[in-house]
């Protein structure tokens, strides 16, 4: 098989501290050399043909693994580097769970409170300038008056994922809100609007108080910044081939988010050490809100009991299951061109963050996972993370 040229170029931190070689350690209590980590992902690079891949690995709440492979724009041969801005697609949802969260702690959000209680405005009546943002739709279902912002967090609302994708492209209640697990862009979005109204701000200025500015975040934003035009990561489909960018002028919960290989790492950091939120919030996000039974992530109504043995369930924000290392918390993220996942084990103090700009990239998440950190428990088959030699 003839592979790919572009997986010599390679950006890293430090792997050696006086003279002697960073292991790594994984989650269960093993450990690999920095040296073989990086051997390996070169490997699986190019047997996938994954035009860019970011790996960042935790270790005791620190980053002991940080590199960058491959290109970001394949046309131009473009290196792909820790600094590059990269399309995080639904990784800031977690994000977006954090600024509730902290609207929590200030006694302006209920988790538990109808949405529609903090406004007398019946929210199909709202017009906004953003489709994402409209709910015109609900008006003959009045089942929108149950929905909370837990409900939305946990992708309990009975909304579809995106309503661009229903067969009439109209926005529906599927299932009662609160009873079903059933993954939905549209309900991050609704919450979007309830945060923004009962705040009066926009959702990037909250972001920026928050979060992006307490962690130095300086790359990071959920509108296209004119800054980003210098050094951005282009998607790429199977084939290699450079996908249309796309940039966003209004800031999506959902997923409009920009950020950078470094950027995100420091969030990550920052939840492995129990920053941002109170003690007690954290505790909330990572407390399971629903038990997952559908045999993949995307078809709710598919039921298995594949999955009972780690207890798969959902938090706010984010992911949870079950490991002989605890509980961990995770999150993918996926666009045309990019592909995106991490998964953190709080009380290992580990974790890893997978960024690409390829539409290979799940193809390795699995192999990867194992290889890197240990993980043989992240569902692969739910997430649809088929292996590239399947």
């Amino acid at each position: 098989m003839k592979l790919w040229p572009l997986y010599c170029l390679i950006y890293l931190v430090p792997i050696c501290v006086c003279g002697q070689q960073i292991s790594i350690k994984r989650i269960d209590d093993t450990r690999i050399s920095a040296d073989s980590l990086t051997q390996n992902l070169q490997r699986l690079t190019q047997a996938a043909r994954v035009t860019g891949l970011q790996v960042t690995v935790f270790n005791l709440d620190t980053i002991v693994y940080s590199k960058s492979f491959g290109y970001r724009d394949a046309n131009h041969k473009t290196p792909l580097e820790p600094n590059t801005e990269i399309y995080a697609a639904s990784l800031s949802k977690i994000i977006f769970a954090v600024i509730a969260m902290k609207l929590v702690e200030q006694g302006v959000l209920d988790l538990d409170k109808p949405l529609q209680e903090y406004i007398d405005t019946p929210v199909y009546k709202l017009d906004n300038k953003d489709a994402f943002l409209t709910f015109h739709d609900l008006k003959k279902d009045k089942r929108y008056k149950l929905i909370t912002a837990r409900m939305c967090l946990s992708h309990t609302t009975g909304f579809p994922n995106w309503r661009q994708r229903e067969r009439r492209q109209r926005l529906t209640i599927k299932s009662p809100p609160g009873t079903l697990y059933s993954y939905s862009g549209e309900g991050l979005s609704y919450l979007q609007l309830f945060v923004e109204r009962l705040t009066n701000r926009k959702l990037e200025d909250l972001a920026q108080e928050y979060v992006f500015k307490p962690l130095k975040m300086d790359q990071t934003s959920f509108i296209w910044q004119r800054t980003f035009d210098q050094n951005f990561a282009e998607g790429h489909d199977k084939n290699g081939t450079v996908l249309p960018k796309l940039t966003y002028a209004t800031a999506i919960a959902a997923g409009s988010m920009e950020t950078s290989q470094q950027d995100y790492a420091a969030f990550l950091a920052a939840i492995l050490q129990g920053r941002l939120l109170k003690p007690e919030s954290w505790k909330e996000v990572f407390s399971p809100q629903i038990r997952i039974r559908s045999a993949t992530q995307f078809q709710a109504t598919y039921i298995t009991d594949k999955y009972d043995g780690i207890a798969l369930s959902y938090g706010l924000g984010c992911g949870l299951f079950n490991t002989p290392a605890g509980f961990a918390a995770f999150k993918e993220g996926h666009g045309q061109g990019f592909q995106h996942y991490f998964v953190l084990f709080p009380k290992k103090q580990s974790g890893i963050l997978i960024m690409t700009n390829s539409d290979n990239g799940e193809s390795i998440f699995r192999e990867l996972l194992e290889t890197a950190i240990g993980d043989k428990y992240t569902p692969w088959e739910w997430e649809n993370y088929i292996p590239y030699n399947l």
